[in-house]
């Protein structure tokens, strides 16, 4: 397993777990976020036509300079657009979360996606690549080729991120994902025995994600002991009626996750 590390006192060398929160849109959530020592702040690009949107721009811009990094969720694929993206926001990591199921079996060709991100690397090298690898809810992993999928991509990634493949009994249903094409924001937690083999198996950094809220966040940090964790969905504010608001942020529920995150770090450093 891989962790980062950070210099304690006397010269110590203590494990930094990375705290990442998505979807940030707006400078002034970005800010805020800083504020409270979030590592990684992560936006997302919803339009392939209309991928230019100059307050996540400004958000990214920003957050440089800072000790923060910024993420960025493109969702779409095709490398013209990708690059055009990247020159425009200049994104410290550029998040790639498209739903690798939609290959019908994990002997299919991924060329295409390879190529996506080798080339990232070569035209923007400063650029780190973050891969989401799909994990399917406990009792369900058989179906997804969680650790097969991970080796393809491992020589083209700086970081994996877990996150949940919403699954029917016996098979992957693409229909089901909540953002179609894509793994993410369903609110559901993936099998953390299968994210642990995962990060015990793999060379680079990886960030637990799916139904990471400030309330399990510890225990998952404790079970898998992932080099960072991920929420999107727990920390989103909550309308009049109750229901989650994409795109909008509960800050309380952000400094609970990260007092969390740091509990769960010196309790590791203290073993």
């Amino acid at each position: 397993m891989t962790f980062l590390f950070r210099m304690g006192v006397n010269g110590y060398e203590m494990k930094n777990i990375i705290t990442q929160i998505y979807e940030v849109q707006t400078p002034a959530e970005a800010k805020q976020l800083i504020e409270f020592g979030v590592d990684h702040i992560g936006s997302v690009i919803v339009s392939e036509d209309n991928w230019k949107v100059p307050l996540i721009k400004e958000t990214i811009e920003n957050i440089k300079g800072t000790t923060s990094k910024s993420s960025l969720i493109p969702l779409f694929i095709k490398p013209e657009i990708i690059f055009k993206v990247l020159d425009y926001y200049r994104p410290d990591i550029v998040h790639f979360c498209d739903d690798l199921s939609n290959h019908n079996n994990v002997n299919e060709n991924y060329d295409d996606l390879l190529y996506l991100q080798q080339n990232v690397r070569e035209r923007f090298p400063k650029v780190k690549t973050m891969r989401s690898i799909p994990i399917a809810q406990s009792g369900k992993t058989d179906i997804v080729p969680t650790i097969k999928l991970a080796r393809i991509f491992e020589p083209v990634s700086d970081y994996f991120l877990t996150d949940t493949l919403l699954t029917t009994k016996s098979s992957v249903s693409t229909d089901q994902q909540p953002v179609n094409g894509f793994i993410g924001i369903t609110g559901k937690t993936c099998d953390w025995d299968m994210a642990l083999e995962l990060v015990s198996s793999s060379s680079i950094p990886v960030i637990l994600a799916g139904g990471i809220s400030p309330d399990n966040v510890f225990d998952g940090i404790m079970h898998v002991q992932a080099a960072g964790v991920d929420s999107c969905t727990g920390t989103n504010a909550k309308g009049q009626n109750g229901d989650l608001i994409r795109f909008k942020k509960d800050f309380e529920k952000i400094k609970h996750f990260v007092n969390e995150v740091r509990r769960a770090e010196k309790e590791i450093n203290t073993e």
